[in-house]
């Protein structure tokens, strides 16, 4: 079956079966590798997009439910927010085998366009289920922080 998709701005006609889910569409059929497959029960967060500005795991969507709905993906991410989150990773050198970072950039950029000054609880609701195997949710919250603090000027 043919899918007309709007990933990053562009159209995309895909065939495929409806059943596919939106990760597996998005990396081998439209060939857009930055998000990640981690877990496929949409616990992980490796496989975040955003669905018409949500946040939302794409291994457990199938891509018959996105219909007329805009994604975006690490590759087309832009704007202050993700400007500023990719500053402040960058400058606490948050990513170790960078494997969940695509993820955990997406759920930081989808923070910061909802709440402007996020406490440590805000960051912690809304990176729950960003896992990183390395560990590094001390930097992370450090960065997110600091990203918040960029974009009050």
């Amino acid at each position: 079956m043919t899918f007309q998709l709007s990933v990053n701005g562009r159209s995309h006609a895909v065939d495929v079966d409806p059943s596919t889910p939106l990760l597996w569409v998005l990396r081998d059929t439209i060939g857009l590798t930055g998000t990640k497959f981690g877990c496929g029960i949409a616990q992980c967060g490796a496989c975040t997009v955003f669905l018409d500005g949500k946040p939302l795991r794409s291994c457990a969507l199938p891509v018959s439910a996105v219909g007329s709905q805009s994604v975006i993906t690490i590759e087309g991410l832009s704007g202050r927010e993700a400007e500023a989150v990719q500053r402040a990773w960058v400058a606490r050198d948050v990513p170790q085998c960078g494997y969940c970072q695509s993820g955990q950039v997406m759920s930081a950029v989808a923070l910061l366009t909802e709440v402007k000054k996020p406490s440590d609880r805000d960051i912690d609701l809304a990176m729950t289920g960003n896992i990183c195997r390395c560990a590094t949710y001390v930097r992370i919250r450090a960065a997110i922080h600091d990203a918040a603090k960029s974009l009050e000027g």
